[in-house]
This record gives C-alpha cells, structure tokens and sequence, in this order.
C-alpha cells in the first residue's frame, strides 16, 4: 500500500466516521483516534513519516486562528479569572507536578519538563466536541475553549525553553525570564500590530476572494514572525484573531466575510480530523520500533495518573475558595461542585500535545539522541489515548447524573436578536432624512424589511407550543425543505434546458442554498 493510499484511506475514515460520530453518540475525536490505530495495524500499511519541524508551524495556525473565530474579547474579559486560573496556572503546574513524577521515575530534569510541557494542555477540540453535543452551559463552554486557547501557549512557552536547554545543555534563571517577556511581549504585540495592519488591508480590498486570502495567509505568517523574534507564535496568533473578531467585521465585505466563515470551518475540521486520526499512527509505529520495558510503562501510568488526578485537585479548592468568598458573579467559573466535576474531566489531552510531541527534536547540540525521546513520546500518546478514551466515553454519562444541562436558549436568542436588528433597520428606513434617496426606492426598502419582519414573525407563531398537530418546528422544518426542494427543481431544470444564463441561475442558488441553510432560525 503506498503512502498516498493510505492518506487517501484516513481522509475517506474522516469523511464517513465524522456524520457517524452523532448517530452512535461517540465523540467525533475518539472515533477517528481509534480509526487511526486500527488502520496502522493493518499489515502492509506504511508508515506517516512527517517532518518534526513542520508540524507545529503547519498545524497550530490555523487551528488557533479558528477557535479565536468563536469567541470575542468580551466573553474572555468576562470569564478571565477562571480561564488564567485554568490556562496558566493548572497548566504551568500540571507541567511541575508531571516533571517531579517522570523525574522520580527516572528520567533526567530536562526532558521530564519537556514531558510536562507536552502532556499539560487539554484540548479544546476534544473537550467541546463533548460539551456542545451535551449542552452545557454556554459559559461552561466558554470556560473550556478559552483554557484550551491559552493554556496552548502556556505549555509552548514551556516546551521552547524545555528543548532548548535539553538541546543546548544550558539553563539558567535570567534565561528563563528573558525567554518568557519576549514570548508574551513579542507575541502579544506582534499580533496586535498584524492585526492593525490587517485591517487596513481588508478595508482597501472590497473583494470576498481576496479577503479570505488575506486572513488565511496572516495567522501562518504572524506565527513564522512571532517565531523568529523569539515571540509566543501561539499568542501571536491568539492576539491576531482575537483583533480581527473584535474590530475588523466592517472592513470586510459580506461575501468576503460569508467565505472566511466556512473557510476557517473546513480548515479547523480537515486538520484537527486529520491530526487525531493520525494520533493511532504514531502510537502504532512506536510500538512497532520500540521495546516496552516495564520503566517505560510505569512512567507512562504514573503520569497519567497524575494528569487526571491533579486536575481535580487543582480545581475542587480553587471552585470552593471562589465560593467561601461569595465571588460566583459571571465572571467566576465553574458554578458549583457539580460544573467542577464535569470541567475536571473535561481534561483530554489531543492535538497540541500530538504536535509538539511529534515535533521533539531527534538529537541535541553534541549530535548524541534526544534523552529519553522514546519514553516521552510513548508517554505522550499514550496519555493522549487514554484520556480521549477513558474520560471522552464517560463524560456523557457523568454530565447526564450529574443533570448539568444547557442554560440558553440559541433559537431564541437568534430569534429576538434578528427581530430586534430587523426593527432597528426598519425604523431607520421609514425615518431617514436622506433626501437623495427617492421615494420609490425608500418604499422598496421598506417593503422588502417589512417582509423579512413578517417572514420573522411568522415562523415564530408556527413553532409556538399551541401547535398541536405535530411537533411544530419539524413540521415546518419539512414545509421549508419541501419549498426549497420545489425552488431547486425549478432553478436546474431552467438552466439545463438553456433558458437562464448559467451565471444567473447558479446566483438565485446561492440565495436558496443560503436560506436552506439556516433552515428554520
């Protein structure tokens, strides 16, 4: 079976297990872990060499470009203090207490901190692929992605000045300080100032093609930046998303914006898929190259019990000291005991932890192996695994006892703000003191958001509860397939038969193809 075979196998094990993930009730995450492993078993597979030094500079841009897309500076602002307490100080310690535990067990300094480092960040993608599936609660969530935005760059930072003093075999304080101001410093600002920059470029451009470049191209870039300056990457790309989320929707155009959206969707799904399917690879080709010794498997089974347990001991008097000091406001984080239950097991470690474990230097300055390299990387993974396993199966069972469920209501919400943005819009049409603007034009308008309030207000009496028929939002969920399926008919047979211009036709499909796809909200 040749390389390209079996890329085009993950790829095809992506496309079919990720639908199928919903239906069995399994997280899309495990699944394809499990896929990835059972695949490398299979005789005559080759093995996935990738090159270590392309792997954190080809994977983390995007992926962190992509969660800052679903958050905002205010929901950070707003949820700081549990997200630092989760991101930088569960993580740097975490990094600690698994270094003195794989120091114990025998391996040198260095790499137990290089272990550390690789084995403290959970990850986002794991953990929400379970929360959203389960509606928790909205700031639950928000919780987790933002730990597993930041507590990336915490363990990175770690991670560089871990290799670097196991590589160079040189470590002192005042490096370690240096070090960490020009990550935060240099990456923060960096990406800020990209960011700045970006804007203007989007503003100038007016193109929705163009501006998709543009942003796909800068996360990549700050991050190369931020790299060669000694600068965080991680926070550099961070800093930059986090900016143009914030400040730079009015600089680009609808189309420009519409095509990020789903571009930096597709990114974020094919690589973290990719990456997690990948995971059984290297585990398999590790087993394959490696002989088990009884250490080896005792450090990975003490550092796993380490990453599980110290988690729940970092948070349980962390949530009652917030408790015992009346602090629960919105911006304090997790409720009570049993959202902390359910954040302490949200733990599973994936793809940073992959990348960088993928990512570990062969050999040192001297030219001598990397120390402890395969220890490290059976570890790692195998922490990876078994926490997606073992903790990803049993979160639902355990959010389900526990009756932690969702505490907003998105249809609602998306309802009242699209009424009350629609009211807003029309109140400013019929007001307007614009005296270029003719008066049949303005009616136009009128008439046109009129409809959509209407339109609005319709199919929130049609899924009211006094609909007893049959369950209201399916029936109507129905009605608007069946409607858009009559429009495409029409639409294809027309443009098959030559009657409409291909151009005109493939645009009326674009205006059916994006009411269908909000479906009923």
């Amino acid at each position: 079976m040749t390389v390209l075979l079996t890329a085009a196998i993950l790829i095809a094990g992506v496309v079919s297990l990720t639908p199928l993930s919903d239906r069995v009730g399994v997280p899309q995450p495990i699944l394809l872990s499990v896929f990835g492993l059972l695949l490398a078993l299979v005789p005559g597979v080759p093995n996935l060499d990738i090159a270590p030094q392309l792997i954190l500079p080809v994977v983390l841009p995007p992926l962190l470009f992509a969660a800052t897309q679903r958050t905002t500076v205010r929901e950070f602002r707003e949820n700081a203090r549990p997200v630092v307490l989760l991101a930088v100080g569960l993580t740097a310690a975490t990094a600690f207490v698994v270094a003195a535990v794989a120091h114990a067990m025998g391996l040198a300094w260095g790499p137990s901190w290089v272990l550390g480092a690789i084995v403290s960040p959970p990850d986002p993608v794991a953990a929400t692929a379970v929360s959203r599936r389960l509606r928790l609660p909205h700031r639950l969530v928000t919780v987790l992605e933002g730990e597993g935005m930041f507590n990336d760059a915490t363990a990175l930072v770690i991670y560089q000045v871990a290799v670097g003093a196991v590589v160079t075999a040189h470590l002192s304080a005042g490096h370690v300080v240096v070090e960490l101001v020009l990550a935060v410093g240099v990456g923060i600002g960096l990406g800020i100032a990209v960011g700045w920059v970006t804007k203007l470029i989007l503003a100038a451009l007016h193109d929705g093609p163009s501006e998709t470049t543009v942003t796909a191209v800068m996360p990549f870039a700050v991050y190369l930046l931020a790299e060669q300056l000694h600068g965080s990457g991680v926070l550099a790309v961070l800093a930059l998303g986090l900016y143009l989320r914030s400040f730079a929707h009015r600089a680009t155009t609808a189309g420009g914006y519409l095509l990020g959206r789903s571009v930096w969707r597709f990114a974020d799904f094919v690589i973290t898929s990719l990456v997690f399917a990948l995971i059984g690879f290297e585990l398999t080709g590790l087993l394959g190259r490696s002989s088990l010794t009884r250490p080896a498997l005792l450090t990975a089974a003490a550092v796993i019990g380490a990453v599980v347990v110290f988690r729940g001991v970092w948070l349980y008097p962390a949530a009652w000291f917030a408790r015992w000091h009346r602090r629960r406001q919105e911006s304090q984080a997790p409720y009570g005991w049993r959202e902390t239950t359910v954040v302490a097991w949200a733990g599973m470690r994936g793809v940073v932890s992959v990348a960088t474990t993928l990512a570990l230097p062969m050999a040192v300055a001297g030219g001598s192996g990397f120390p402890g390299r395969a220890v490290i990387t059976l570890t790692a993974l195998c922490c990876v695994l078994v926490t997606l396993l073992g903790q990803g199966l049993t979160l639902a069972p355990i959010v389900s006892f526990l009756r932690v469920g969702a505490d907003y209501d998105v249809p609602g919400e998306v309802a009242r703000l699209r009424r009350e943005a629609t009211s807003a819009a029309l109140e400013a049409l019929r007001t307007s003191s614009d005296d270029e603007l003719p008066a049949s034009v303005r009616a136009a308008a009128v008439q046109q958001y009129e409809g959509y309030l209407g339109a609005q207000s319709a199919l929130e009496f049609a899924v009211s509860p006094a609909e007893d028929a049959e369950e209201p939002v399916e029936a109507l969920r129905r009605a608007l397939s069946l409607a858009a399926d009559i429009e495409r008919d029409v639409i294809l047979t027309a443009r098959r038969n030559g009657r409409v211009s291909v151009a005109a036709a493939d645009q009326v499909l674009d205006d059916i193809e994006a009411r269908a796809s909000r479906g009923i909200a």
